[in-house]
């Protein structure tokens, strides 16, 4: 299984979006799931549903940091805007509500997430977005050498 496909499945299971990306690459940077799970959970829906930085952007830049932990801060930073820059040529957004507006689905910003049906699934973009940040994330780690 793919990066991208282990992201989506996550998030079809039921955790956000920045879960749903860095805990697919929670075993690759050796760090215990249930840690990465707990600190990717305040940057679902835009950092705590307020739809700005998309979930699947800030989880994979979580999983850059995780998977370079040697790397110094301007090296990240490279690493992280490359990411960006990649993702933004897919979608020309980083920001959830953007995402979600050009998809034609409301947005809103209440702490309370929307419960998970399969009418939830099939309107929003968001298992799409989460498997193309996954294989970026994989993509700019390959190229570098670490996967």
């Amino acid at each position: 299984m793919t990066h991208a496909q282990l992201a989506e499945k996550l998030f079809l299971e039921g955790h956000n979006c920045s879960q749903a990306v860095a805990l697919a690459f929670a075993q690759d940077a050796q760090v215990p799931a249930s840690f990465v799970g707990a600190a990717s959970l305040p940057l679902g829906g835009g950092l705590g549903r307020l739809r700005l930085t998309c979930g699947a952007v800030s989880g994979g830049a979580m999983a850059l940091g995780l998977l370079f932990p040697r790397a110094g801060k301007d090296e990240m930073y490279a690493l992280v805007q490359e990411f960006a820059r990649r993702f933004l040529e897919k979608y020309n957004a980083l920001d959830c509500r953007a995402l979600l507006q050009g998809a034609g689905v409301a947005v809103n910003e209440g702490p309370v997430s929307e419960p998970r049906t399969p009418e939830f699934y099939k309107r929003r973009p968001c298992a799409k977005i989460i498997a193309c940040a996954a294989q970026l994330v994989e993509e700019l780690c390959r190229e570098k050498g670490r996967l």
